[in-house]
């Protein structure tokens, strides 16, 4: 059954990573069916009563896409085939008698010069004419139109409360240190690394705690270290501001007190000469020391996102990992963070 991811188009290739990860920690059988500007169709093996609860909490941990669809029609983006596929739809498989109705849509850049307003109109009048009602407050069914390389149409199944991610803004914390990353970059990057609940996230450069909150929220188990003591209270309020367990402490990324393969998981954004307070000898000998402990650390197959503004394959290689990808983001004109993903494997 082929259903729309609805991207939010913060990144070219973390959307899509994001969502093949949730959906794998779901449980889902899926394949990729078509990878459009800002939307994703997959189809997911099942029933609708199977697959669509999965995509519910799928969509509570997403953070880089807006809502998930029930692909009922796909077409190319005139209005003559937009307005012809919805007249041939069946709605009584997407819509009960008796239950209200409305329509929206949402243009991706410049693929076509329609306007929205009257394709939602003209769309919500053909299913109006085949018994249902509109309401365009409290619907009971949200259908939607993805206008851009295609048009994708159908009800919604599942949507992302992307106001949350807003609420936790570094800012808007009980404490704050500048030069963190955003609590949707956190979340998609931990749903990369496809941890699942109950089990372990490591950040050996915690900072104030953004990736773990994001990874708390999810229900794994937290673990972060952080070599700044005012740094590591800090992160400490924050985990405490959201209720959620975690153990954070002071302590170096080079020697880090715990046993080898014990961890599942790892995000960290590590110094790359904004901090003034690295206790090392220098920025090569701390990549050096903390990629050879987060090898130590994580369990065989298990995968590591690394955040950084500078090259680190050298450290990741030396250190045993499998580069699995690297990508970039730009976040300002003056600042490029480049993204590793990387696999650890048995040295056997």
């Amino acid at each position: 059954m082929l259903y729309a991811l609805e991207l939010s188009g913060e990144h070219d290739y973390l959307p899509v990573m994001e969502a093949y990860a949730c959906m794998e920690i779901a449980g889902l059988e899926f394949k990729e069916h078509e990878i459009l500007d800002q939307c994703l169709v997959v189809d997911i093996n099942g029933t609708w009563n199977d697959i669509e609860p999965r995509l519910l909490y799928v969509a509570q941990r997403l953070a880089m896409s807006h809502h998930i669809i029930r692909v009922a029609g796909m077409c190319d983006t005139s209005a003559n085939s937009i307005l012809q596929m919805a007249e041939n739809i069946d709605y009584l498989k997407h819509i009960d008698h008796g239950k209200t109705f409305v329509v929206r849509a949402r243009k991706i850049k410049h693929y076509c010069d329609l306007d929205r307003e009257f394709i939602e109109g003209h769309v919500g009048g053909r299913i109006f004419r085949q018994g249902f009602r509109a309401n365009l407050k409290t619907p009971d069914v949200k259908f939607r139109l993805i206008i851009g390389e295609k048009c994708i149409f159908g009800p919604v199944v599942a949507s992302v409360d992307r106001s949350a991610y807003e609420k936790r803004l570094p800012h808007k914390k009980p404490f704050f240190y500048p030069g963190v990353l955003m609590p949707r970059v956190a979340r998609a990057l931990v749903n990369i690394t496809g941890v699942k609940e109950n089990e372990i996230l490591f950040d050996p450069f915690c900072g104030t705690a953004g990736i773990l909150v994001e990874g708390a929220i999810i229900r794994a188990k937290v673990i972060g270290i952080e070599v700044r003591p005012m740094i590591t209270s800090g992160a400490r309020m924050n985990l405490q501001a959201f209720g959620v367990d975690h153990n954070v402490i002071t302590g170096d990324a080079c020697m880090v007190p715990l046993k080898d393969g014990c961890v599942d998981a790892i995000v960290t954004d590590p110094p790359y000469g904004r901090s003034a307070a690295i206790k090392a000898e220098s920025l090569h000998h701390l990549y050096d020391g903390s990629f050879r402990e987060m090898y130590r650390l994580l369990r065989n197959e298990k995968l590591a996102v690394v955040v950084s503004e500078i090259d680190v394959s050298v450290f990741a290689k030396d250190a045993g990992f499998k580069i699995i990808c690297e990508y970039s983001q730009r976040v300002h004109r003056s600042l490029t963070r480049r993204i590793t993903l990387l696999q650890k494997k048995s040295r056997d």
